[in-house]
């Protein structure tokens, strides 16, 4: 089966459990599938609160909503020039049309399928990931990643703590500072800010792109 074939199917289950789900995966099978290195990116929600039955994919398809999208547009463009120091000025203004095109190639997993608020509340996402577990961990093994990026300290341990793929591991550290840690297959997995943390943007692009960098070269 394709992937959407294989997600389709496993949301069919994931309704059951979850009336309001929120799907999510590859937002375009065949970009995806050819991009090097493959990045799965680990949030926790969608913010939505009172809302759901509605698919990320073709939200982000679409461009997603500029206030956490751009960022992770920039980190895509310097993912994939990893051997160009690229100036913030080429960074700094990202259209609609960067979103769209550079935000195909990647895949986007939420652990907790039903939407929440702004800010999201730790109890109830460890809650909704413990409950899914074996979900998540099926869907997180329909993706063969290369690189997975945590958006926030909260999206990583819940990831760490009930998908079973990423137990246990050996965490290290860049020389400057970034958490990571590699899987038995060699994809690599990096605990990161989330892309609307209160940090300037071009920190959050520099920070993760140096980590990439060293990581994979």
């Amino acid at each position: 089966m394709s992937i959407s074939q294989q997600e389709e199917s496993l949301f069919t289950q994931w309704r059951q459990l979850c009336p309001d789900l929120v799907t999510d995966g590859v937002i375009d099978e065949r970009l995806y599938m050819v991009s090097n290195p493959k990045i799965l990116l680990i949030i926790k929600e969608v913010n939505d609160k009172g809302g759901g039955n509605w698919d990320l994919r073709e939200f982000v398809r679409n461009g997603g909503r500029p206030q956490t999208w751009e960022n992770v547009t920039r980190w895509l463009i310097g993912i994939r020039r990893l051997s160009e120091d690229i100036r913030w000025k080429e960074l700094e203004k990202i259209t609609e049309l960067q979103r769209r095109d550079e935000l195909k190639s990647i895949a986007v997993m939420n652990l907790k399928k039903s939407p929440g608020g702004h800010t999201t509340i730790p109890e109830q996402l460890h809650s909704a990931a413990a409950r899914d577990r074996e979900l998540l961990a099926e869907q997180f093994s329909i993706y063969s990643p290369d690189l997975i990026i945590c958006c926030g300290t909260d999206a990583s341990n819940a990831l760490h703590a009930q998908v079973r793929q990423v137990q246990s591991p050996r965490w290290q550290q860049t020389r400057r500072g970034i958490w990571y840690h590699k899987m038995s297959n060699g994809a690599a997995v990096i605990s990161y800010a989330h892309p609307e943390a209160r940090v300037a943007d071009s920190i959050l692009y520099y920070g993760l792109v140096d980590a990439v960098r060293e990581i994979r070269c």
